[in-house]
């Protein structure tokens, strides 16, 4: 029974080679090379020649009685280095008919070299040999190329519909079984696939290993941990690298895995080619929201992956920026594209993207912990000059590991959301700037807070309703003036007699003693309450 071709198309190895019965019959027997017999066979080759690298390409599997193999040893030597330097997977020695024993000369220059070697202790036919092996590459390779005709059809399909370049990493991990990555020129990681890896093993240090990785002219192991990479161009040349991180170091790599990563990067070409891609905006964007959301399986996940995109995690000081605006369509995208080129320009280190609609994230690295202000008060100024004056800055508290981020994040956020258009003015807001009106504003829709101003005011909201009057807005310039009835009476353009009796209607009508700080305090919260939902009474 013969064995079926290898998965994918592959070319054989030697090891599969080895249990083929027609060479099983041979009771072959490994003397030199043990570590190298996953070595793919591209062809078998029989041959009695002394200079057989003449004919030779690289991948075969030399046959050989050893019948013109001189005795001066030195020779053996020369033979072998031909072998190992014309790239020949290995060689096969049949005993008996030169050799009953291989010669020991042979078999140290093969482990000199690490040339796998053979010995049959018995004779096979060398035809059968042949034809048997052939038939398995060729049938391999018609597998390989319908193979390639599958991969091709799926990543035209996804051009075609205009695939995200993240689908597109996602889509060659899937096919490959292998972490992918697709960094810039920078050997910054902006997307990444690792099939449920931790990101730290995969993406640590990933600067310096990358470098150490070149982009090969043909698709081969490349760096010490033998990655296959395939470049990635735009409308100005290289662009950037796709890099599949295979397991298996130093190997022929898997036809497949080629063909996959061939296809791959050109579909990653195209999507750049097509028009504008905002992919570090995109691949911040992700890297933001998954440590605002605590997606990261832990710390060290998350210091590499932040750490691969180019943002230092030890030895800065860390801080959450969140802008609030209210324009709509791509505005947003470039403003973040905008606010990260002049953080870059001013040497700062950042994460900026848009991470919800209406909101953009910065993630400042500083290496100066005092240096938040200014850099926080250019981003107010650059919100406000390309979103209007509606734009609000709010800055979490700073933090010094990534494990402490999302809820500096959180407090930036509840901060954005508290200022309202009658907080005092400024270029950026922290948490200690949101005061009893913003904090109210924030917890406006909490029913517990409607149900208590509606039954603090209600009787004065109905007297105005039915009296086209205006109780409610002298009860708030009453409690913006602090009980001063003087500067309250101004504040509500009232002569201070008509003032004095609207005051003494609102105590009949509420019950309450106005001169009582602890009552007077009450109302007021009511009255915030009101204003923060946006109910206005008439004559206000």
């Amino acid at each position: 029974m013969q064995p079926r071709p290898p998965v994918s198309g592959r070319f054989p190895t030697i090891t599969e080679v080895l249990r083929l019965p027609v060479l099983t019959e041979g009771m072959p027997r490994v003397l030199a090379g043990a570590s190298q017999l996953d070595r793919a066979v591209r062809w078998v080759h029989v041959t009695e020649l002394l200079n057989p690298a003449d004919f030779l390409e690289g991948g075969e599997l030399v046959l050989t009685t050893g019948m013109p193999y001189p005795d001066d040893p030195s020779k053996l030597r020369d033979y072998v280095d031909q072998l190992a330097d014309v790239g020949a997977a290995g060689l096969i020695v049949e005993l008996g008919h030169r050799y009953r024993k291989v010669p020991e000369e042979l078999v140290a220059a093969c482990r000199a070299r690490d040339v796998p070697l053979v010995e049959l202790a018995r004779g096979v036919r060398f035809i059968d040999v042949t034809q048997t092996v052939h038939a398995l590459i060729l049938d391999a390779q018609g597998a390989l190329l319908r193979r390639g005709r599958d991969i091709q059809d799926i990543f035209t399909a996804l051009t075609l519909r205009g695939a995200s370049p993240e689908e597109l990493v996602h889509t060659t991990a899937e096919l490959t079984g292998a972490p992918v990555v697709l960094e810039d020129l920078t050997h910054r990681v902006l997307m990444c696939e690792l099939l449920g890896r931790p990101y730290e093993p995969v993406v640590s240090a990933w600067a310096r290993r990358s470098r150490a990785a070149p982009t090969m002219e043909k698709l081969a192991p490349s760096g010490p941990e033998g990655w296959l990479i395939a470049p990635v161009q735009d409308h100005h040349g290289p662009w950037g690298r796709l890099v599949l991180l295979d397991s298996r170091l130093n190997t022929e790599p898997d036809p497949e895995h080629v063909l996959v990563l061939e296809r791959a990067a050109v579909a990653l070409t195209m999507a750049r080619l097509a028009g504008p891609a905002w992919w570090e905006r995109r691949a911040h964007r992700s890297v933001l929201r998954d440590l605002y959301e605590r997606r990261f399986r832990s710390p060290a996940d998350a210091r590499a992956r932040a750490e691969a995109l180019g943002l230092p995690a030890f030895g800065h000081r860390l801080f959450a920026v969140v802008i609030r605006h209210t324009r709509h369509g791509g505005e947003g995208e470039q403003l973040d594209e905008r606010i990260a080129k002049a953080l870059t320009q001013t040497g700062v280190r950042a994460l900026c993207g848009e991470t919800a609609p209406g909101r953009i994230g910065v993630l400042l690295a500083l290496a100066q912990a005092s240096a938040w202000q200014p850099v926080a008060e250019r981003i107010g100024r650059l919100a406000r000059e390309e979103l209007g004056e509606e734009a609000v800055v709010a800055v979490g508290p700073g933090v010094t590991d990534l494990s402490g981020i999302a809820r500096s994040w959180q407090e930036a956020e509840q901060t954005a959301e508290a200022i309202t258009p009658a907080s005092p003015e400024r270029w950026f807001y922290v948490p200690a700037d949101v005061e009893l009106p913003e904090l109210l504003g924030v917890l406006r829709a909490d029913t517990r807070l409607q149900r208590y101003a509606e039954r603090q005011l209600s009787r004065l909201i109905e007297h105005d309703d039915r009296n086209a009057g205006d109780l409610l807005p002298a009860l708030r310039a009453y409690l913006t003036a602090a009980g001063n009835k003087s500067v309250a009476a101004k504040l509500a353009g009232m002569s201070r007699q008509a003032y004095y009796q609207r005051l003494h209607t609102i105590e009949r009508l509420l019950g309450r003693d106005l001169e009582s700080g602890l009552q007077r305090t009450s109302l007021h919260v009511a009255v915030l309450v009101l204003d923060a939902r946006g109910t206005a009474a008439p004559g206000s």
